[in-house]
C-alpha cells in the first residue's frame, strides 16, 4: 500500500513538470524509495531477531530459576506468594510458546515474500515479544523475594508401611501391645527384640512403626533397616534423608552425626533398627539418650541386645499350635472347605514348627491343591524331604541355622546335637542334660559336677541365644524344635563321629543289626517299645535312650554284653521289674536313670565301678540299695526313701557308712516319702554321714528336726567354707515340693521349708542367711517374719507363708531398725487366718523395694493391704491378687493412704480379685495413673460398683475379665468411660 501511494505522488509531479522531465523524477524518487524501504526493513528484521533472541535469554533463565525452587520444594514448603509466582512464570510460559509458534509463522512467511518488505504483523511480532521480555525480567527480579519466602518442610511424623494389621492377628497384637507399654515407661530407653529368621521380628516392627499410640507418643519415628553391609556413611545418609537434612557434598561423617544431632536435640524420636547384626554405637550417628526418646532394635541375637545396653529384651516365642492353625487356614482360603483335608493340614502345620514365614510359604503352595490327592502328596514331600526341600523365602532360615552351627565351638556343637536324641517337641529337663553332656565329656576342663553344671549352662544360653534351642513354658525344661532337629539329625547322619540313631512313636522301627554296630548314640524313647534284642553288638554306643516305654517290661539277660563304650543308659518312666545281670558288664558307664520306674523292685548294681549319676526316685525297692556303698565314683545321687517292702516303716534297716563311704558324693538328693516314719529313726544318722562328705556341694534333704538340722550344719566343713547349693525341708516329708519355687525361671536356688515350728530358732535363722526362697508352713505361735532378723530375711527372693494362723503380721516396723526384705521379689500369703496386716509401722523407702508379685488367699481376717507408707515403696510390683479375704473392704486403704500421689504402683500390670464379698473399691476415685495396668481379672465382688477409671488414666489397659452379671450393674461417670472400658471387656471363660 505504501508503495502504490509513493507511485501515484512521483506520477502526478512528473505530469506536471513535463514528460521528460517527469520519467527522470519518478525513476528516481522510486529508486530512493526502494532504498529506504530497504533500509527500513532491515531495521525491522534485526529489532525482531534482537527481540527473539532476548525473550529466549531471559525465558532461559527464569525457568531455570523456577526449576531451582520447584526442586527445593522436596525439602521445603512453598508460601502462597511462591505459589502465587511460579503460576504467572507457568502462565508466561505458556504465552512465550504462542509467540515462538508466531515468529516461525513470519520466518516462513518472509521467506515466500522472497524477502521483499517486512509485514505489520512483524513489527508487530517483535513489539510483543519486546514486551514479554520485559515481563519475563520482572519476574525474574520478584523471584528475588518469593524465594525467601520458601519455609523448611518438616518431616512426616510417621511414615506408614505395608504390613498387616495387628488386631487381626493376636500373637502380633501382644508383642506389639507389650513393646508399646515398655515404650510408655520413663525408665525403658532401649528395647531389644530377638528372634531366628521367619520368626516376625519385622512384622512386629511394622505393626510398631504403624500404631496410632506410637504416633501419639513421639515427635518423629524413623525407621532404618540396617542389615548386615550397611556402611557408617549409608547409615548417616539413611537419617539424614529421614530427617529432610541437606547433606549433598558433605564427605565427613562426624558433621552429618553433628547434624543429626541437633535436629533431634529436644525432639521425642522413636528410632526403629531393623536387621541388626552387630553392636552398633549410635553416637556414630548422633543418636544419643534423652529424656523422651526411645530405640526399639531387631536382631537374630540376643548378644547383639545386652551388647548395645538394652534396658528390656523380649525374645520372639513362635506361634501356637492355636495361632499357627489360625494362620495357615486363613492363607489357605477356600480349599481348605475340601473333605477330609483337616487332618493333613495339621500334620502340615506341626512340620512349619509356628514360624510365621514358613506357614506363609507353605501355606501359600497348598492354596493351589484343589483336591484332597494333591493335599496328600503335599504332605508326603514336604515330610521327606524336608529341610533339603526348596521354599522360597526359607533359605535364608537354613542358612542362618547352619551359619548358627558352625560358629559354635567343638564342645557347643556336640551339646547341640546331642539335644537332636529326644523326640520331636519334647521338654528336655535340664539338670539330666548337662549331666548327660558332661559324662560323655562335651564339657573340658570342668573340675567337679558344680563347674560342669556352670559351663552346661553356659553352653545352654548359647543355644538358645543363637535361636538353636528354646526355653519351655515349663520351668528348667528346654526344647529343640522340628525344623532345627531334623537339621541337626541331618548333620549328625554325615558326620560318623557323631551317628545318631533315632526312632519315635511315629512308625518305630527297630535299628537293624547294621545300625546297632554302627551307632554312637541311640534312641528309642517313647516309642511304644515292648521288646529289645537279646543281645546286640554295639561296642561304638556311648549313649541309648530308652525311657517313656511303659510297655517295656523285660530287658533280656545279655542285652548289655557288647556296650562296653555306654557311658549314658535311660530306662527312667519304662514298665521294667529288674536290671539284667549284663548291667554289671557297663563298666564304662557314667550315668544310670531309673527314676519313675514304678514296678522296678530289685537292683543290682555290681560292676558300675565308674559310675557318676545315679537316679532311682519313685521306685517300688524291696530293700534299701546297700551296693551303692561300693560306687566310689559316684558325683551325684538322687533317690527316694521308702518303707522299701516293709508293711511297718519302723522296720526298715539302714547299714551305717552307705553315704560316707561315697566320698566323691557332690549332689545328694533324698526325697522322703510323706508315709515313712523310719526317716525319722534314720535321719540322723545319715545326717552325721552327709556333713562327712568333703566334696558335697548341693544337698536336697528332709530334716525331721531342728535338731537333726543342726547336726549336719555344725558338722559339714562344705556348708561353712564353700559354695553351697541346698533345698532343705524340716520338719515335714514332703521334699522336692517347694511351691515358692515355681515363680522362678531358675529353680536350682537355695530353699528352706520350715513347717510346724513353735519358736523362732535360730538355727533357722543362720540357714535362713544363705536362703534365697523360704517356705514357712503351719507355724505355731504369733510370730512374725521379721522375728528372725532382718539380716537372715534380706537375701530372701521368694517367701510362701502358709497355715501360719496365728501370725497378725508379717513385718513389725516398729520392732526393726533399717532396710528389710530388700530382695524379695516373690511373696505368697495362704491360708494365714489371724492376719490382719502385712507391715506395720514405719518402712524404709528400701524395704520390699524389689516386690513384683504379691498374692493374698485366704486371710479371713485381713482388713488392710497396703498400710502407711507401704504403698510408696512397692515401685515395681507387677502382680497383685487377692483371693478369699473375707473382711477386706478397700484394695487400698483411704485412711492409710490419703495425699497419695498419683503415680503410686507404677509398674503393675495384672490385678485379680476373687471372692472378696466385702471389697468396696479398689480406689476412691480416678486420681492414679495405673500407667503399666494391663489386665483386670475380677470375680465374685458384688460390692465393688466402680472402676478407678477415667479416659486419661490406665492407657495400657487391654482386658477386663468379669461375669456378665457384675459388668451389667456396674455404675459409671460418664458414658464415653463405659463405651472405652466396654470394648476391652471380655467374659469370664469359667460362666
Amino acid at each position: 500500500m505504501l508503495e502504490a501511494s509513493v507511485s501515484k505522488i512521483c506520477s502526478s509531479a512528473a505530469s506536471a513538470i513535463g514528460s521528460a522531465v517527469g520519467k527522470e523524477f519518478y525513476d528516481r524518487g522510486k529508486q530512493i524509495f526502494t532504498q529506504l524501504r530497504r533500509k527500513a526493513d532491515n531495521e525491522a528484521e534485526n529489532d525482531l531477531e534482537d527481540n527473539h533472541e532476548r525473550l529466549r535469554k531471559q525465558a532461559k533463565k527464569l525457568y531455570a530459576r523456577r526449576d531451582d525452587i520447584l526442586a527445593l520444594t522436596k525439602t521445603k514448603l512453598v508460601t502462597q506468594a511462591c505459589e502465587a509466582w511460579i503460576s504467572r512464570v507457568m502462565k508466561s510460559e505458556k504465552e512465550v510458546r504462542e509467540l515462538e509458534i508466531k515468529y516461525d509463522i513470519e520466518k516462513s512467511n518472509k521467506k515466500r515474500r522472497s524477502g521483499d518488505g517486512s509485514s505489520e504483523l512483524h513489527t508487530d511480532l517483535s513489539k510483543r515479544m519486546a514486551e514479554k521480555c520485559n515481563e519475563l525480567c520482572n519476574l525474574c527480579l520478584e523471584e528475588n523475594s518469593k524465594i525467601r519466602m520458601l519455609v523448611e518442610k518438616l518431616p512426616e511424623r510417621v511414615i506408614i508401611m505395608r504390613g498387616p494389621k495387628p488386631e487381626d492377628k493376636q500373637f502380633l497384637h501382644s508383642t506389639v501391645e507389650e513393646i508399646l507399654g515398655h515404650l510408655r515407661d520413663k525408665d525403658a530407653k532401649r528395647i531389644g527384640l530377638w528372634g531366628m529368621p521367619g520368626i516376625g521380628k519385622t512384622t512386629i516392627m511394622k505393626c510398631l512403626n504403624n500404631n496410632e499410640d506410637t504416633a501419639k507418643m513421639f515427635d518423629i519415628v524413623i525407621w532404618v533397616t540396617v542389615s548386615e553391609h550397611l556402611s557408617l556413611e549409608k547409615f548417616l545418609h539413611k537419617i539424614a534423608d529421614r530427617l529432610k537434612l541437606n547433606v549433598e557434598g558433605i564427605t565427613d561423617p562426624d558433621e552429618i552425626s553433628q547434624q543429626i544431632w541437633r535436629e533431634l536435640k529436644g525432639k521425642r524420636y522413636l528410632l526403629l533398627l531393623d536387621e541388626v547384626w552387630e553392636c552398633l554405637d549410635l553416637s556414630l550417628i548422633g543418636i544419643y539418650e534423652s529424656e523422651n526418646s526411645k530405640v526399639v532394635l531387631a536382631t537374630r541375637y540376643s548378644h547383639v541386645c545386652s551388647d548395645m545396653g538394652t534396658d528390656i529384651e523380649i525374645k520372639v516365642q513362635p506361634l501356637s499350635k492355636l495361632d499357627a492353625w489360625e494362620m495357615f487356614k486363613a492363607k489357605v482360603g477356600r480349599n481348605f472347605n475340601i473333605p477330609d483335608v483337616e487332618e493333613i493340614a495339621l500334620k502340615v502345620v506341626k512340620q512349619c514348627v509356628g514360624l510365621p514365614l514358613l506357614i506363609d510359604k507353605v501355606a501359600s503352595n497348598f492354596r493351589r491343591m484343589d483336591s484332597i490327592q494333591l493335599w496328600r502328596e503335599g504332605l508326603s514331600r514336604f515330610q521327606k524331604n524336608w529341610p533339603s526341600i526348596r521354599i522360597e523365602g526359607i533359605d535364608e532360615l537354613i542358612e542362618f541355622l547352619k551359619v548358627c552351627y558352625k560358629l559354635l565351638n567343638k564342645d557347643e556343637k556336640d551339646c547341640f546335637l546331642y539335644c537332636a536324641l529326644y523326640i520331636e517337641d519334647y521338654e528336655i529337663c535340664i539338670d539330666p542334660l548337662l549331666e548327660c553332656w558332661t559324662v560323655e565329656g562335651f564339657i573340658c576342663d570342668a573340675n567337679g559336677f558344680r563347674v560342669a553344671r556352670d559351663k552346661g549352662h553356659s553352653i545352654l544360653k548359647e543355644l538358645i541365644n543363637v535361636s538353636l534351642l528354646e526355653k519351655c513354658e515349663k520351668m528348667n525344661f528346654v526344647r529343640m524344635n522340628k525344623l532345627i532337629r531334623n537339621m541337626a539329625l541331618d548333620i549328625s547322619y554325615k558326620t560318623r563321629k557323631f551317628n545318631i540313631f533315632v526312632k519315635s512313636h511315629e512308625g518305630l522301627q527297630e535299628p537293624s543289626e547294621v545300625e546297632w554296630k554302627q551307632a554312637n548314640r541311640i534312641s528309642l524313647m517313647d516309642s511304644k517299645l515292648c521288646t529289645l534284642p537279646e543281645m546286640p553288638y554295639c561296642s561304638k554306643l556311648s549313649t541309648l535312650l530308652l525311657q517313656k516305654n511303659p510297655e517295656l517290661r523285660v530287658i533280656p539277660d545279655s542285652f548289655f554284653g557288647y556296650m562296653k563304650s555306654l557311658l549314658v543308659l535311660d530306662l527312667h518312666d519304662t514298665g521294667i521289674k529288674l536290671l539284667p545281670p549284663s548291667i554289671s558288664l557297663l563298666r564304662r558307664l557314667k550315668a544310670l536313670y531309673l527314676h519313675s520306674c514304678v514296678s522296678l523292685m530289685k537292683i543290682h548294681l555290681d560292676g558300675l565301678m565308674h559310675l557318676e549319676v545315679l537316679d532311682i526316685r519313685g521306685t517300688q525297692l524291696n530293700h534299701f540299695p546297700f551296693d551303692i556303698k561300693h560306687l566310689v565314683q559316684l558325683k551325684c545321687l538322687r533317690m527316694s526313701w521308702l518303707n522299701f517292702g516293709f508293711r511297718d516303716s519302723s522296720d526298715v534297716e539302714y547299714c551305717q557308712n552307705v553315704f560316707s563311704s561315697l566320698t566323691l558324693l557332690e549332689e545328694l538328693q533324698i526325697d522322703v516319702d510323706p508315709n515313712s516314719q523310719s526317716w525319722e529313726h534314720t535321719a540322723k544318722v545319715i545326717s552325721e554321714e552327709v556333713a562327712s562328705l568333703t566334696h558335697l556341694t548341693s544337698l536336697s534333704i528332709c530334716f525331721p528336726t531342728v535338731a537333726c538340722l543342726d547336726v549336719f550344719i555344725s558338722m559339714s566343713p562344705t556348708w561353712k567354707d564353700c559354695p553351697f547349693t541346698f533345698q532343705f525341708s524340716v520338719g515335714c516329708h514332703d521334699t522336692g515340693l517347694y511351691k515358692i519355687l515355681d515363680c522362678f525361671e531358675y529353680q536350682n536356688m537355695n530353699c528352706l521349708k520350715f513347717a510346724n515350728g513353735e519358736l523362732v530358732d535360730p538355727i533357722i535363722s543362720g540357714v535362713l542367711l544363705k536362703t534365697h526362697a523360704f517356705e514357712w508352713i503351719g507355724h505355731k505361735g504369733s510370730s512374725r517374719l521379721s522375728d528372725f532378723g532382718i539380716d537372715s530375711i534380706n537375701k530372701m527372693r521368694g517367701c510362701l507363708i502358709e497355715g501360719c494362723n496365728e501370725i497378725e503380721t508379717i513385718v513389725d516396723g516398729n520392732r526393726i531398725d533399717g532396710r528389710a526384705l530388700i530382695c524379695l521379689e516373690k511373696m505368697v500369703i495362704n491360708n494365714v487366718l489371724e492376719l490382719k496386716t502385712i507391715w506395720e509401722g514405719p518402712i524404709h523407702s528400701e524395704s520390699l523395694s524389689q516386690l513384683t508379685t504379691l498374692t493374698l488367699s485366704k486371710c479371713l481376717k485381713l482388713k488392710m493391704i497396703f498400710s502407711s507408707g507401704m504403698i510408696k515403696v512397692l515401685s515395681k510390683l507387677q502382680h497383685l491378687e487377692v483371693e478369699e479375704c473375707l473382711e477386706l473392704e478397700e484394695i487400698i486403704t483411704v485412711s492409710e493412704n490419703n495425699g497419695m500421689e498419683p503415680d503410686v504402683l507404677p509398674k503393675l500390670k495384672m490385678l485379680v480379685l476373687s471372692n472378696l464379698p466385702k471389697v468396696t473399691s479398689i480406689w476412691i476415685d480416678d486420681s492414679l495413673k495405673w500407667s503399666s495396668l494391663e489386665k483386670i481379672k475380677i470375680c465374685m465382688c458384688k460390692m465393688l460398683t466402680k472402676l478407678p477409671f477415667n479416659n486419661e488414666n490406665a492407657i495400657n489397659l487391654r482386658c477386663i475379665e468379669a461375669h456378665e452379671s457384675w459388668w451389667s450393674e456396674l455404675e459409671w461417670e460418664d458414658d464415653a468411660i463405659k463405651e472405652r472400658l466396654s470394648s476391652i471387656w471380655f467374659q469370664s471363660p469359667s460362666q
